[in-house]
């Protein structure tokens, strides 16, 4: 069972209006399916996956255009690839420990899902997308400020 949401929101530095938002970024599809076949309706994180992706890049993009104006874009490709891959999304959901949040079925439970580096990808960019859906017209910055010291740290390991 994950733990209470109001610690990860003290992790996030961001506390939902919409928790309904929060509780669909952390779950992963074995737990909807699960539930499905008991009559129950419960959305899984992947359609905020999707979204995530996108907001995930812009803004990485965005800073990265800003704060390394010097460098040609195929650098800035490189550098985005490598910021926006899954080792570097799942490293970050480890430092927030996302996992121990997660709603997972019980195969996934079983197999070590709290840890696997596919399911704590997707569910970053689904936490992303959540956050910027609940921050309204502040979403951006609220993405930003909570992914910023985690992709500024990673870069600095690329430089």
């Amino acid at each position: 069972m994950p733990k209470a949401m109001s610690n990860l929101e003290e992790r996030l530095g961001y506390r939902f209006s919409n928790g309904k938002l929060l509780e669909t970024a952390l779950t992963h599809s074995s737990y909807s399916n699960e539930l499905r076949t008991k009559k129950c309706t419960v959305e899984c994180n992947e359609r905020l996956e999707f979204l995530g992706d996108s907001v995930l890049s812009i803004i990485v993009s965005e800073y990265l255009f800003v704060e390394h104006g010097e460098l040609p874009e195929g650098e800035l490709t490189k550098m985005r690839a490598e910021l926006v891959c899954g080792r570097s999304l799942s490293s970050f959901a480890k430092k927030i420990g996302l996992g121990d949040y997660m709603y997972l079925g019980n195969g996934e439970e079983k197999n070590g899902g709290r840890t696997n580096e596919k399911i704590l990808e997707n569910a970053f960019e689904a936490l992303l997308a959540a956050m910027y859906l609940d921050a309204g017209a502040e979403g951006k910055q609220v993405v930003a400020t909570f992914l910023m010291p985690l992709v500024k740290e990673a870069l600095g390991a690329l430089l």
